[in-house]
């Protein structure tokens, strides 16, 4: 592993941005129609039943990642094939970022640019961003997490003072029963974007204060969420049910309606800056720890060796992903969420902590039997 220490405030600003990471711009928590709210604050808390299974984990192996104590809990065999599932994990997931990124310019502003070009430019600038270090990531993010929150301050004033807010469009309360919300927030929010932060046990060895992980983990869950909530409240609020549901990016269609005194209008480049910044600390942060983790696994002296061929390897895997980003919400929805997400992000963490739960149960008899001997 790298030798280099994040502090505190660096993981709170990366956390707080991959949270947010697409979740920001998408239909969010739609399939709950006028309760999305309500099932991503449900899904919010699904994410910290989930949080104190991985800071579990986290205290009984503080000095590996991920990969490292898969092995410790599994056995050198199996574990090794889990920590890989891991790493082709953390890859799929960048490269639908990626996608979605590329889709978003191409939609919003760059619609005659090659989706190759744009794709291409971005890998390159994660690529750059990781050859530097964690350090300097993390040192990033503390920058650019401030100008999103301007961003976003800026672009809610401007919705709420043009008056296209209409708060009947979340009336009324629980139309259609709870069903639908149980089903939207569990599995489909608890995993995404709030299970995906197990991504950060790979990145929790780097902490120079490790026993902050708990205040940190769960202000960085509780302030994403809250934001996620508000974002697509907002989003019915100004469009509509029908329409937020129709929308690619809904959080695009809702800045571009804003007209303050005819004179400030179609704020579309707020959402583009917003997810430039977020989807890049995702995905910089997904790939980085699929390549430590590369470096644990195959045992190899860096991470920068594997840099670029990891990058074109990105490259090329999304742009097959899918043909249009209709296609790739649809036909990859299931296998995100169902094969995917629910094995990776609640079963195997689930199992791990049950197997360290019989082990140290075991010891413990053994150690109260020694000394009655």
């Amino acid at each position: 592993m790298e030798k280099a220490k994040i502090s505190i405030i660096q993981l709170f600003a990366m956390m707080f941005l991959f949270d947010l990471g697409t979740a920001l711009v998408v239909d969010y928590g739609i399939t709950a129609k006028k309760d999305a709210w309500l099932a991503i604050l449900l899904g919010m808390g699904g994410g910290m039943v989930l949080f104190f299974i991985y800071y579990s984990l986290f205290r009984q192996y503080p000095s590996l990642p991920l990969t490292g104590y898969a092995r410790k809990i599994f056995g050198k065999y199996l574990g090794w094939i889990i920590g890989l599932l891991y790493i082709l994990y953390f890859l799929y997931i960048t490269a639908r970022i990626v996608r979605d990124f590329g889709d978003l310019l191409l939609s919003s502003a760059l619609s005659k640019t090659p989706l190759l070009a744009i794709i291409i430019l971005f890998v390159l600038v994660i690529c750059y961003l990781l050859y530097l270090g964690i350090e300097v990531l993390g040192r990033t993010a503390e920058v650019f997490i401030v100008i999103l929150l301007l961003f976003g301050l800026a672009g809610n004033f401007f919705i709420l003072v043009s008056g296209d807010v209409n708060l009947q469009n979340l009336q009324p309360f629980l139309e259609n029963g709870w069903k639908p919300i149980l089903t939207t927030a569990f599995p489909t929010i608890i995993s995404f974007p709030f299970g995906q932060m197990l991504i950060f046990m790979m990145l929790l060895p780097y902490l120079n204060r490790p026993r902050l992980v708990k205040k940190v983990w769960l202000s960085a869950l509780i302030s994403s969420g809250l934001i996620l909530c508000w974002t697509a409240s907002l989003n019915i609020a100004v469009l509509g049910v029908e329409v937020t549901e129709r929308a690619t990016f809904p959080t695009l269609e809702t800045l571009r309606k804003v007209n303050f005194l005819e004179f400030i209008q179609r704020l579309d480049a707020i959402v583009v800056f917003s997810m430039l910044i977020t989807m890049l600390f995702k995905a910089s942060i997904l790939l980085y720890c699929a390549l430590i983790g590369m470096v644990d696994l195959f045992k190899l002296n860096n991470y920068q060796s594997i840099l670029l061929p990891s990058g074109v390897i990105l490259i090329f895997f999304s742009m097959i992903i899918g043909s249009n980003y209709s296609e790739i919400r649809e036909d990859g929805g299931d296998v995100l969420y169902y094969y995917l997400n629910i094995p990776l992000l609640i079963i195997i963490p689930l199992l791990m902590l049950l197997v360290v739960m019989i082990r140290n149960g075991f010891k413990k008899k053994g150690r109260s039997k020694l000394n009655e001997t």
